[in-house]
């Protein structure tokens, strides 16, 4: 039971306890769809139709006989940067429609434009088919293709679930707020209305203020997102001087935008000025919450997403999937997209918008224990981009697609399939059949190509100074002219940290090196100079101290291996889940080694992709080189040519426990959080949204088209789910050991496989199982 602290007069403490909470502080479980709500508008022409109402009636069920001393946000709080528990609930019953597929001409015309007809037989129907035609009714009678809804699923985010969705967000973070400022008492009004005079024209305008105390004149806007509207500072400016004692609190639940701050700080600053006072006047307390939406009777319309998700014909739901399918295809697309969000549900409902994810840097970061029949929890990150308007994030669709297309890739085939292999003097093994119809194979491939032409760009003199310098320092022929050896280089994981608990593994950080050296043996192509020993091992000494840095830096942090980078996470995600499944089964035994990938295939612009176009790139690299130069050694011109991945070892090491309650303080809740909200992880730039695959069907398989009760037969169209099922079937492990000191140890060929670089920089790449699969393969009696 919470309490509330009221001071006496003479500064003692009165304690009365709160009563019963009528909404608890979240919106009304019994919101109804009556209607779209108009957009907010700041100041307008005529008074709103908004009556105040008594801040403690509205929110906490009951009149509190007078308003305590300390009520309000204080002056002084600094920005609460970063919840810890500080979540709260609103329903939103209109998501559960977010999977209506556009209708046909013959459902436009069915429905008509009269949604508040259909309205009204929902109600007394409760046929969820009957809400659809009310929504395409909306469509028709809203189609305005100017605003962006030419596209019937912008239509049903923007207006329709986001502008129902938002002032039940909106509502639940004011009441949060009210309790949490004592905002109680006859003093506070909610909604309250001010009249004040336009300066510009001089007619009479009104601003509805959140919450407003009229004995002390102070007005608190509370904004569940981190924007206040230009509109609404410019209004309280011509407020403050028509009612000098009013001052002006903003409550955010996001992080504020610097935009904001800045006009608060100036607004702040001109009102001491003017009125001669340091105290404060107008400021900000930054109240991050996390708002975790509540869908309310899931039906045949709604969405559910089968990745991460086990059973073809089952679903799941979460924040992640939601901003992913939001986000454009194209920067070009997003842009166009941002701008529909913006100008519709600007700020409140969606936040920074649909572009306020980059996408790029989505990577998994936790899966949960999984446990037969109770589907899975997953959690990824990714950064924040910072000026979503101009230059928003794309392409989440696709991310997280390939996120989750890897992580049963890696479950499906058997460790002896994960490899690859460029070498110039081996077209016939390049890599596995199985592995090459899977986007994760695809991009394992592609990087060892992009790391070969990195070695070359790493060490051009005509763009770096450690490219001058390393030729210059470079061996010589006797002939003066520059040589280097062939070199081989391959990228491996380099120790992950992770931390295993709360029924869970946090992917901490997974980064990967880069291995250079000169190979031996028959399949190494012959370079065109010849070095001495000495002047070999003095050129690879030479390479790993100049090159290879450079090269691991690009592999941990360079765009280009960003989908590297995604598919290696969701390997430790997915063999964790293997050695899961090994002590107990779990809705993954049927697909781990099936070597069935047909569910996981090449996507998209990729669906035609060929392990031989790659190939035939690499060998006209190596033959031609990827680039020239002309330099002046030892008094003579020389015009010089230049032109993978092994995942045989994935050290793995386990942070203790004090250790991840430190270092990674918070990040628990946060992620926890994340599977039911967007979270942003401390005051950082990195967004935390996940999913759950257990939030499915109750009865899986083909979903029912009803048929609405209104004249005429639209039967409207729902989202299908049931894709054709995964061949069963695959051996299966025993339990795995875990090595001593929380080192993972090496599994699969000591000797990767065709490993060579040439001096216009051969590469090939092996993929090998995670280490966690050694035991298996040296326990006796062990199968494969």
């Amino acid at each position: 039971m919470s309490t509330l602290i009221r001071r006496g007069s003479r500064g003692g403490r009165v304690r009365q306890v709160w009563g019963r909470l009528a909404i608890a502080f979240t919106a009304a479980a019994a919101t109804t769809l009556t209607g779209l709500p108009a957009l907010d508008e700041a100041a307008a022409a005529k008074p709103p139709n908004v009556k105040p109402v008594r801040c403690d009636e509205k929110f906490l069920g009951r009149k509190f006989p007078s308003t305590p001393a300390n009520s309000g946000p204080p002056d002084n709080l600094p920005y609460d940067a970063w919840p810890t528990d500080e979540n709260y609930t609103y329903d939103n019953p209109a998501k559960a429609y977010d999977g209506v597929l556009p209708p046909t001409q013959k459902q436009r015309d069915a429905a008509g434009k009269d949604y508040r007809a259909w309205q009204r037989k929902f109600e007394k129907s409760q046929n969820p088919a009957d809400r659809v035609m009310e929504i395409y009714a909306r469509y028709n009678s809203q189609y305005d293709s100017s605003r962006g809804f030419k596209e019937f699923q912008r239509f049903l985010d923007v207006r329709y679930i986001g502008n129902h969705g938002n002032p039940a967000r909106g509502e639940a973070f004011e009441a949060r707020m009210v309790k949490k400022y004592n905002m109680v008492g006859p003093d506070w009004w909610c909604q309250d209305t001010m009249e004040y005079t336009d300066p510009e024209t001089g007619e009479k305008r009104y601003r509805v203020i959140d919450a407003h105390n009229r004995a002390t004149e102070r007005k608190v806007e509370m904004k569940s997102n981190g924007k206040i509207e230009n509109d609404q500072l410019k209004a309280d400016r011509q407020i403050a001087k028509e009612k000098p004692k009013s001052t002006f609190r903003y409550l955010t639940g996001a992080r504020t935008e610097n935009s904001t701050k800045e006009a608060i700080r100036k607004f702040d600053e001109d009102l001491r000025r003017d009125r001669g006072t340091s105290r404060t006047q107008a400021g900000v307390n930054e109240r991050r919450s996390n708002a975790i939406e509540r869908t309310q009777k899931p039906n045949v319309y709604t969405n559910y997403d089968k990745r991460f998700n086990a059973d073809p014909l089952k679903g799941g739901r979460g924040p992640l999937v939601d901003q992913a399918l939001r986000s454009g295809k194209t920067p070009a697309e997003a842009r166009r997209i941002q701008a529909i969000y913006n100008q519709n549900n600007g700020g409140g409902y969606f936040g920074r918008g649909p572009g306020g994810i980059d996408f790029s840097t989505l990577e998994i970061n936790y899966v949960g224990t999984p446990v037969k029949g109770k589907g899975l929890d997953y959690s990824m990150r990714a950064d924040y981009v910072k000026d979503p308007d101009t230059n928003p994030g794309y392409g989440g669709n696709a991310k997280l697609q390939l996120a989750s297309d890897s992580f049963f890739t890696w479950l499906a085939l058997t460790p002896d399939r994960f490899w690859v292999n460029l070498n110039p003097i081996r077209p016939d093994v390049v890599m596995d059949k199985e592995f090459a119809k899977t986007d994760a194979g695809r991009v394992l491939l592609e990087a060892d190509l992009t790391l070969k032409h990195d070695y070359a760009d790493a060490m051009n003199p005509d763009k770096y100074e450690r490219g001058e310098r390393f030729w210059r320092a470079a061996p010589r022929t006797p002939e003066g002219m520059p040589c280097l050896p062939v070199i081989r280089q391959w990228i491996t994981p380099k120790p992950a940290k992770v931390r295993e608990q709360d029924g869970g593994i946090y992917i901490l950080d997974a980064p990967m090196k880069v291995n250079m050296e000169v190979p031996h043996g028959p399949d190494v192509p012959v370079g065109g100079c010849k070095l001495t020993e000495a002047q070999t091992k003095q050129a690879e000494a030479l390479i790993l101290q100049m090159i290879q840095p450079e090269l691991e830096r690009r592999v941990n942090e360079d765009p280009s291996y960003a989908d590297l980078r995604r598919v290696y996470t969701s390997r430790v995600a997915a063999e964790y889940v293997r050695r899961q499944d090994a002590v107990a089964a779990t809705d993954f035994r049927k697909i781990i080694n099936s070597n069935d990938v047909t569910r996981w295939p090449l996507r998209d612009e990729n669906k035609n992709w060929d392990k031989k176009t790659v190939y035939d790139k690499y060998v006209h690299s190596f033959r031609n080189g990827d680039y020239k130069f002309e330099r002046v050694y030892d008094g003579k011109v020389w015009i010089l040519s230049m032109g993978g991945v092994d995942f045989s070892k994935a050290p793995k090491r386990d942070i203790t426990k004090t250790q991840f309650a430190t270092q990674y303080k918070g990040l628990d809740t946060t992620t926890k959080t994340s599977v039911q909200t967007e979270v942003t992880y401390r005051d950082g730039d990195t967004a935390f949204l996940g999913g759950s695959s257990a939030d499915q069907p109750t009865t899986p398989g083909p979903k029912p088209t009803p048929t609405p009760t209104g004249p005429g037969d639209p039967k409207p169209s729902h989202t299908p789910s049931t894709p054709a099922p995964t061949t069963p079937g695959g051996d299966h492990t025993t339990p795995p050991t875990r090595p001593p000191g929380g080192d993972l140890a090496h599994t699969g060929s000591s000797t990767p496989v065709g490993l060579i670089v040439g001096v216009a920089s051969a590469l090939a790449v092996v993929g090998g199982a995670l280490i966690w699969w050694v035991r298996r393969r040296r326990t006796p009696g062990a199968h494969h």
